[in-house]
């Protein structure tokens, strides 16, 4: 049985390209960072945590809530091939609960805090929206769309940023955690317009204030589907 069964919907996605000399502190034992074209990219995203199941029970008050996370790209070459994932700097959720399973089991980076989020559409778009409030500050990150799906192509970046299958995270100087996530390929919607209005050293801390003045290079939004998050095991 997955110890999380869900669904990941409407992901709004900003893409920085940033010197990976920025990561170095942050990559897990037996994993190397993830380029795309040479490029070194990490990513702001807000999504829906939705119908959520933890060992096939939904938990009370914890079934639909909202994430919004930062997180970065790494690989581990493992039986011949190489295995692509994500680590999390920080992920971000308005249920205790979540946040104290997350770290606890897997040595995560989630913390708790007051969050809302809107999804509205007319007749020629959809907007999308996920804030939180930090230090009594509201953060706010929002995409305006078309509203026709279409398919993340074969090669790109949208295609670079979504497949990555596996979490990774730090669980000392000797080992880290690998567990797997399981999703179809995604679909995508156009992006017409974004605001990201985030006090990125605030919610960060210092090391990624940077990003406050550094433009996204990319951003979409992705559909999402239902979701696993598979057990986890130790890499030494």
């Amino acid at each position: 049985m997955s110890f999380l069964t869900a669904e990941w919907n409407d992901l709004v996605l900003f893409n920085y390209e940033i010197n990976p000399k920025n990561l170095e502190n942050y990559i897990p034992k037996g994993t190397e960072i993830d380029l795309w074209n040479g490029k070194c990219y990490i990513s702001l995203i807000g999504f829906m945590f939705e119908n959520v199941k933890v060992l096939g029970i939904k938990v009370p008050f914890h079934v639909n809530f909202e994430e919004v996370n930062l997180r970065f790209y790494v690989k581990r070459f493992e039986n011949n091939q190489w295995k692509r994932g994500v680590v999390f700097i920080k992920e971000i959720v308005p249920k205790h609960a979540i946040t104290i399973v997350a770290n606890t089991l897997y040595n995560e980076h989630y913390q708790t805090l007051k969050m809302r989020h809107s999804r509205t559409e007319n007749d020629t778009s959809k907007t999308f929206q996920y804030e939180w409030f930090k230090d009594s500050k509201l953060n706010s990150i929002s995409m305006t769309t078309k509203k026709n799906a279409i398919p993340i192509e074969l090669n790109s970046e949208a295609e670079f940023i979504t497949e990555h299958y596996f979490g990774y995270t730090n669980f000392n100087k000797e080992k880290s955690i690998e567990y797997t996530v399981t999703h179809p390929r995604w679909e995508q919607l156009e992006v017409l317009d974004y605001k990201i209005e985030v006090d990125f050293e605030s919610v960060y801390g210092t090391e990624f204030k940077f990003l406050q003045d550094l433009k996204p290079s990319s951003s979409f939004l992705a559909l999402g589907s239902k979701i696993t998050i598979e057990g986890k095991k130790t890499i030494r």
